[in-house]
């Protein structure tokens, strides 16, 4: 199986070098790799100048300077798009390393035949899991991760994991043209969180389902580019603002009926989450997004248009000032 691996950056040369290595030894060799720079032509030449043309292996390395900043789905779209002959897209996380047989693993249960899409195991440096797959409880409009906190060389039910999943976490996903041509592209008004969420949760995608390979081991870091990785009463403004905006989006797009009660939940674990650690700051970060959800801000949040706007400065640095 062809397989085309889609990687999307932002300003941040290491972390896709380190997942190119990875990727290197990969024991399924039928894959190239194409590479969504979003963070402009200046970090597009510096990745450029550090990019391999091929991997040792052979594979083809491409990169793509995409139009500004997009975002994760429609950085995610324009690189499937960017690579039509493929049968099958690894979409993967720059701050991922797979492990050798990561690929080959996924690819076998697509090959199955029945489902269109496939998860892995996802672990952290720690060696705990972040994730077997998703499981999105639509009354609390909460994900849910899958065997998050086990250790990762913990035996796996992959019967129960993909009985009590509804989505794949976003970092490491395996789909097939027949889901693409069904399900359609990611939703990119989201700009960021959620969207793979969204897209399995699709009627379309239901109806064709989704497997995991739990042979397939993905060291995934988390939150390198946006900051969402840092201890709680240090995260930035962006990714909590837009984790509970899309939260709301998500709900008024597949559940629209259960907005009331699903809004409430999430306000209520705002309060649980934040307030009890005395994270005020991101709690306000966060009670900002679930208002911009309500009154139905999409695309970028607003403090990030206005930033992109201004050459004086990086966004994501605005993001993470705590004055504001």
């Amino acid at each position: 199986m062809r397989v085309s691996v889609v990687i999307v950056t932002f300003r941040n040369a290491d972390d896709p070098l380190r997942c190119l290595e990875a990727l290197a030894r990969s024991t399924h060799r039928d894959f190239d790799v194409c590479l969504v720079e979003n963070g402009g032509q200046e970090a597009h030449a510096a990745l450029a100048q550090r990019l391999p043309a091929t991997l040792p292996g052979g594979q083809s390395v491409r990169l793509v300077l995409a139009p500004g900043n997009l975002g994760f789905a429609a950085g995610v779209n324009l690189g499937m798009a960017s690579t039509p002959d493929a049968e099958a897209w690894w979409i993967l996380n720059p701050d991922t390393q797979p492990e050798p047989e990561a690929l080959a693993a996924m690819v076998d249960r697509l090959d199955r035949g029945d489902c269109g899409a496939v998860g892995c195991t996802l672990f952290r440096e720690d060696g705990r899991i972040q994730s077997y797959g998703g499981a999105w409880r639509r009354w609390l409009a909460r994900p849910i991760s899958l065997g998050k906190g086990r250790d990762a060389d913990a035996a796996i039910d992959a019967q129960w994991v993909e009985r009590s999943q509804n989505y794949l976490n976003g970092a490491s996903i395996l789909v097939s043209r027949t889901f693409l041509d069904a399900v359609g592209p990611m939703k990119e008004d989201y700009f960021l969180y959620c969207e793979e969420s969204e897209w399995f949760l699709r009627e379309s995608a239901r109806r064709i389902g989704i497997g995991f390979a739990p042979g397939a081991r993905v060291q995934h870091a988390q939150g390198t580019t946006t900051g969402a990785g840092a201890a709680i009463r240090a995260q930035p403004r962006m990714p909590i603002y837009l984790n509970e905006r899309n939260k709301i989006l998500l709900t008024k797009d597949r559940y629209p009926l259960l907005l009331p009660i699903a809004a409430l939940a999430v306000l209520a674990h705002l309060f649980a989450r934040y307030v009890r650690q005395r994270a005020w700051l991101q709690f306000g970060y966060g009670l900002e997004g679930w208002l911009a959800g309500l009154v139905g801000e999409r695309g970028p949040p607003s403090r990030l248009r206005r930033s992109a706007r201004s050459a004086r400065c990086d966004p994501r640095n605005l993001e993470r000032d705590p004055q504001e």
